[in-house]
């Protein structure tokens, strides 16, 4: 707990200088964010205090997120990296790798990543209520229930090939998929403990060693493709089971972080048959966090797949796929944002400081905006030359030049939506925002892109027309959410969150 004396002293010493200049010698420095809760009670908060203490929250969202971009760069690479080398194979086993990466990983992502992210809102408030123990368990109960949901996504793989035909692909394509798609199975299940796992060491701050984890897998995967791939011949399969097995060594890499650190030792505390108590109270908060996700990530893949269905589909789904490419590439970078936003506010609401979550949740904002400002302008004057990169074809690279204004607008949009998203996991927010994303995706969104794409002659532009429409509306929808945030009552829910869903060991440290 924050000492009151010190608290007393520091008040007395910068109400009147409006300095934090003092922050050191008197707090500790995981007691800066109760100095910052003291501080951001003044009425009016001097500007001299806003302004240090923005810097002080850029500097801890930095720390964060520059470490969990590039987990999140490098394993979206891993995928990419296969799929670079299995072009190499042919025509027919790049399409199959490719619809099998959209229509049957895609899901599988989705529903993992939605799982884990309730990862990041128990551990992350019990981290910020310094609650260590149960955070070990906490994972071990994602653990538990993500690989038991793992297990009938698994049959979507073994069984793609008539998935692929349902949703239009041909028979040769079809086949080509199902092969991949079970050569990925070992992958599904290593994904599936991974993502909890790097949700639980993020919750915590630790962050570094996972990136550096990551690239030492990707080093490894790209030279061990190599060698499958050209010099061993192993074909589409072979390629397949590599990406699977890379994932498995970072899987076991980051499996021994967790138990063996020293930097876990206190969250971490063995195996314990406490995760399977109050299994149902997390499954809850689980299951909507999975919904909430997995409707944004399959919101996109489903209007790359439409583009299929259009007249001149192959123009249409070749330039759609490349400018979907870059803004995968943006997009996975504000999701590291995301993380840092959703680790930084469900810190603070667990440590029962109200006012420094919202002015967490206001300087991640603004910093997303001019990141996506300066990321729009990028695009826009390089258009031609990253219509380049990916194709030597005329026809294709003019119908990508004409979609880069509606890749602009969405690249914008990254930087409001996806940080908002961030913020309503570390508040707990996922079945709300669930019925958000229905509405705004579903019942708005997806219907004004068949239309425009189908029945006008706009074509791909129609089709992603409504995407944007689609997104807009959802984070008009979370920023009036959030501006109407009482972030007292989010505190007093996140303590009852932490009852129902962190079984409290006996040796658990809370202050």
């Amino acid at each position: 707990m924050l000492d009151q004396k010190k608290f007393r002293t520091y008040r007395e010493q910068t109400m009147g200088e409006g300095s934090i200049n003092v922050i050191a010698p008197l707090l500790d420095i995981d007691e800066s964010s109760g100095a910052s809760e003291v501080l951001l009670q003044q009425e009016p908060v001097p500007w001299g205090v806003l302004a240090r203490l923005a810097a002080w929250e850029a500097g801890n969202l930095w720390r964060i997120s520059w470490a969990s971009i590039l987990t999140t760069l490098f394993s979206f690479t891993l995928s990419l990296v296969t799929q670079m080398f299995v072009g190499h194979l042919g025509e027919l086993e790049l399409a199959g790798a490719s619809i099998t990466n959209i229509g049957i990983q895609g899901l599988a992502y989705g529903v993992m990543i939605g799982m884990a992210s309730a990862v990041q809102t128990v551990c992350g408030q019990a981290y910020g209520a310094r609650r260590y123990a149960a955070m070990g368990i906490v994972c071990q109960r994602a653990l538990v229930l993500q690989l038991a949901t793992a297990i009938p996504i698994a049959f979507l793989y073994w069984y793609a090939g008539p998935f692929l035909r349902l949703i239009g692909q041909e028979a040769d394509v079809a086949a080509a998929g199902q092969l991949y798609a079970r050569g990925l199975m070992p992958q599904l299940l290593a994904f599936t403990l991974f993502s909890p796992m790097q949700r639980f060491l993020q919750a915590q701050n630790i962050v570094n060693p996972v990136a550096y984890i990551t690239l030492a897998v990707l080093i490894f995967h790209t030279l061990a493709s190599w060698l499958g791939v050209f010099v061993l011949g192993f074909g589409l399969l072979g390629a397949a089971l590599i990406l699977s097995f890379s994932w498995w060594v970072l899987v076991v890499l980051t499996w021994g972080y967790i138990v063996w650190s020293p930097a876990c030792k206190e969250t971490w505390t063995g195996l314990s048959l406490l995760a399977f108590r109050g299994l149902w109270g997390y499954a809850k908060l689980a299951f909507a966090s999975a919904v909430m996700l997995a409707l944004e990530i399959w919101y996109v893949q489903g209007f790359v797949l439409l583009t299929g269905f259009l007249p001149n589909s192959e123009i249409a789904l070749d330039s759609l796929s490349i400018c979907i490419n870059y803004w995968n590439w943006d997009f996975n970078i504000m999701l590291g944002l995301s993380y840092a936003a959703s680790i930084r506010v469900g810190n603070e609401l667990g440590a029962s400081h109200p006012k420094v979550a919202r002015f967490s949740v206001i300087v991640v904002v603004v910093v997303s905006i001019a990141f996506s400002f300066l990321a729009t302008l990028t695009v826009l004057i390089l258009r031609y030359p990253l219509s380049t990169l990916y194709t030597s074809s005329a026809t294709v690279i003019e119908a990508v030049i004409s979609l880069m204004p509606l890749m602009a607008i969405s690249i914008f949009l990254n930087g409001i939506q996806p940080i908002l998203s961030g913020v309503a996991i570390g508040s707990g927010w996922q079945a709300t925002v669930a019925y958000v994303n229905v509405g705004a995706y579903y019942l708005i969104g997806l219907p004004i892109g068949c239309v425009l794409g189908y029945k006008t002659s706009l074509g791909a532009a129609g089709i992603w027309w409504g995407l944007i429409i689609g997104v807009a509306v959802q984070t008009i929808a979370l920023v009036i959410l959030t501006a109407r945030t009482n972030w007292d009552k989010e505190v007093e829910k996140a303590m009852q969150r932490l009852q129902q869903t962190a079984v409290v060991p006996v040796n658990d440290v809370i202050a």
